[in-house]
């Protein structure tokens, strides 16, 4: 039997810390402070738009759309021919 996957040692790890000792020491109601916390402004960090890794796993989608854009457009000219010959 193979190793346990990280998502679900993950998952086993936050259903003992919800209801073991750690869970326990926390306290029950949260302190606010009365200011607002005033956060700085985030900088826009420039990054390329796709990424490599990105562009070869969904390499599909784009035939794909184009596939539907086609199929949708000749059977909205079927729906009208048909509401002209009908109608």
């Amino acid at each position: 039997m193979g190793k346990k996957s990280r998502r679900a040692r993950a998952r086993a790890g936050a259903k003992q810390r919800a209801g073991g000792k750690l869970a326990k020491s926390m306290p029950a109601e949260r302190v606010y402070s009365a200011e607002p916390k005033i956060e700085p402004k985030a900088v826009p960090s420039v990054e390329p738009a796709i990424s490599s890794a990105q562009a070869t796993r969904y390499q599909y989608i784009l035939p794909e759309l184009r596939l539907i854009g086609i199929i949708s457009g000749v059977l909205f000219i079927i729906l009208i021919a048909l509401a002209f010959m009908l109608g």
